[in-house]
């Protein structure tokens, strides 16, 4: 058993913003977290999501596109939605501790030069704040 905070990260497509999110929180503490990614209606991981991530030197290793189903049986201590419409669809999981709604720019539809690298940057920000703040529990 593990006394590790599990955080699961939702979205819809599960390929940019809850792909960097997981990414990130191993990153950034997998001593104290174990960090996972879903998609309300997966599809691919954008490979832009991937390069976003080797670019800061952060681990793509094991990263894929997973629906929520796949985590339904599973206790989660948040859950991390970062669109508004996963918000709306993950408050009724099951072994959720708390849900928290985080809302980023989708990389994949935005016309902002270098959309990847700047949703990186504010997710891992977010990231780095919510570690302070829960490492200390």
């Amino acid at each position: 058993m593990t006394d590790k905070i599990r955080v699961l990260f939702v979205c819809v497509a599960n390929a940019a913003r809850s792909q960097l999110a997981e990414a990130l929180l191993r990153h950034t503490d997998s001593e104290h977290f174990e960090a996972f990614s879903a998609g309300s209606l997966p599809s691919e991981i954008d490979p832009r999501t991937l390069g976003a991530l080797q670019h800061l030197g952060v681990s793509t290793e094991g990263l894929y596109s997973k629906s929520i189903d796949e985590f339904a049986a599973e206790r989660f201590d948040y859950v991390i939605t970062l669109c508004d419409k996963s918000s709306l669809e993950c408050h009724a999981l099951p072994g959720v501790g708390e849900v928290l709604a985080w809302s980023f720019e989708d990389p994949v539809t935005s016309t902002k030069h270098d959309a990847f690298r700047h949703t990186l940057h504010e997710i891992h920000e977010r990231i780095k704040m919510f570690v302070l703040v829960k490492s200390k529990r």
